[in-house]
């Protein structure tokens, strides 16, 4: 690939990118992308570099992999896609290309909708800066940046399948501290495994930008590792509080409020520290020994008596109405037989009569659920034969009682992707004073494996539920509610 103009050249000329980050308000980050190109920065800009990175000079040759732990509204977004910019129209890949290939620069978030904000950004620089405008090839479409030079910008979700065998000029990971938490279908440290070997053709850079959150993923590996002297020459990693980085009058009354309204949540959202007191709740290795790989379902048997969890839901708003059966294996260990979730927006009757209609298949007539939802649940269940139980415990305790049942294996779970990635998204909190507790992350769900937990709790500890009467099956023979039951369960799990 050939460079075009250096990134100094294009940050302080008008025509490209000087007004895009210009002034005082913006001079840490125009250090960050000079510095980021292995060009030379001024004794001035070498202090700021210092305090950023904790090293003493800046790289001798540009960078592979950009790494950004700044604090909210602190500007990472909007300079990084100056640099996307830079690599999508600086630089002249004619010559690596082979005829017809098209090269790709994805934006990458938890979705979407996440990306876009980055996406706008550059939408903007192309539409609006002359020497860009001119590379369009057609109308940008709404997550498609197509330009003459063969090089399209994308917005992309966080999944490895999506950038696997493309040939990358460049990549933005935006808020990848929240990617494994905020229902994303892949681990971040899986989908950069996946774009590293896109980006080795063309040589292009990898820049990855989030507020922290907890001490654990590939953001607080690589800042660990990588933050200060000894840090690899290639990989550059930068911390700094939002105000260090972008500062307004108004910003900084926002984050004054912030700190006194709690001042924890805003040293890790606007002081760019990682949290302490948060840990995983079980680790990959054990949710994985625990699971029957290729079962997703067990169909009900004989002579097995169930149990069964419910966490209900109001079906307008964001969570699902869930509901777990497990059993007792002989042994004593926990078999999670079923998991089902009704995703909103949904009818609550109609949800409790799907849920009935399972339940009579595995001969349950009560289950246990959560104290949510008032009486809602529990007439609805009772018109169908089924009573309702609210559970003696809340959620954090049930799942302080499942963890040394994972831990020593006498737990065997489904092989359903949503569950696995619940109970992984789970956290362990340790609040000041040293009291312990348990919960999704924020923007996150554990609907699912909120009722697995219970149901499995509650047939370790020997808690059986009796057979379905013939109030709740009717009055047809054995035989007639045998081929009733088997139709249903066909129906049900037949296409799982």
């Amino acid at each position: 690939m050939t460079r075009i103009c250096t990134m100094r050249h294009a940050l302080e000329d008008p025509a490209i990118f000087g007004s895009v980050l210009p002034g005082e308000s913006w001079a840490a980050w125009r250090v960050v992308l000079i510095a980021s190109q292995g060009e030379p920065l001024t004794d001035a800009e070498r202090v700021i570099f210092t305090a950023l990175t904790g090293r003493k000079r800046e790289p001798d040759e540009p960078c592979d992999e950009v790494w950004g732990v700044v604090g909210r509204r602190g500007g990472k977004t909007r300079a990084f896609a100056v640099a996307a910019a830079y690599f999508a129209g600086c630089v002249d890949y004619e010559d690596r290309l082979a005829p017809g290939q098209r090269a790709r620069l994805p934006v990458m978030a938890t979705g979407v909708r996440a990306a876009k904000e980055a996406f706008a950004y550059l939408l903007g620089i192309f539409a609006e800066v002359p020497m860009f405008a001119e590379m369009l090839d057609g109308e940008p479409t709404q997550d498609t940046i197509r330009l003459t030079n063969r090089v399209d910008i994308e917005v992309a979700p966080a999944n490895f399948k999506t950038v696997r065998a493309a040939t990358l000029v460049a990549v933005i990971c935006d808020e990848i501290a929240f990617w494994h938490i905020e229902n994303a279908a892949n681990p971040d440290k899986e989908i950069l495994r996946a774009l590293r070997p896109g980006l080795s053709t063309l040589g292009g850079p990898l820049f990855v930008l989030s507020s922290p959150y907890a001490k654990k993923g590939e953001l607080w590996t690589t800042y660990h590792r990588g933050f200060g002297a000894s840090g690899d020459p290639r990989i550059l990693v930068i911390q700094a509080p939002t105000l260090t980085m972008h500062r307004s009058p108004n910003l900084e009354r926002i984050i004054a409020r912030a700190y006194e309204k709690d001042a924890e949540a805003a040293k890790a959202e606007y002081g760019a520290e990682f949290r302490d007191g948060i840990s995983d709740f079980v680790s990959a290795e054990v949710v994985a020994a625990c699971t029957d790989v290729g079962v997703t379902v067990r169909e009900p048997l004989d002579r097995i008596t169930y149990s069964a969890f419910v966490d209900p839901a109001g079906g307008s708003g964001q969570d699902s109405m869930t509901l777990a059966i497990a059993h007792a294996s002989a042994d004593g260990a926990g078999i999670l037989d079923l998991v089902l979730a009704i995703k909103p927006p949904f009818s609550p009757e109609a949800a409790c009569a799907e849920f009935a209609a399972t339940l009579k298949l595995y001969r349950v007539s009560r289950v246990i659920g959560d104290n949510w939802g008032g009486e809602f649940v529990k007439e609805g269940m009772q018109k169908l034969g089924i009573s309702y139980e609210r559970s003696d415990k809340p959620k954090g305790s049930i799942y302080a009682d499942f963890l040394p049942l994972l831990n020593s294996r006498r737990v065997r779970l489904l092989d359903q992707d949503t569950l696995r990635r619940e109970l992984l998204g789970l956290e362990r909190r340790t609040a000041w004073g040293g009291k312990d507790s348990i919960d999704h992350a924020a923007g996150a769900h554990d609907d699912l494996i909120n009722v697995a937990a219970g149901a499995l709790v509650n047939v370790t500890k020997r808690r059986t539920y009796g057979m379905l009467s013939d109030a709740v099956l009717g009055t047809a023979d054995e035989r007639e509610r045998d081929e009733m039951n088997a139709r249903r369960f066909a129906h049900i799990f037949g296409s799982r």
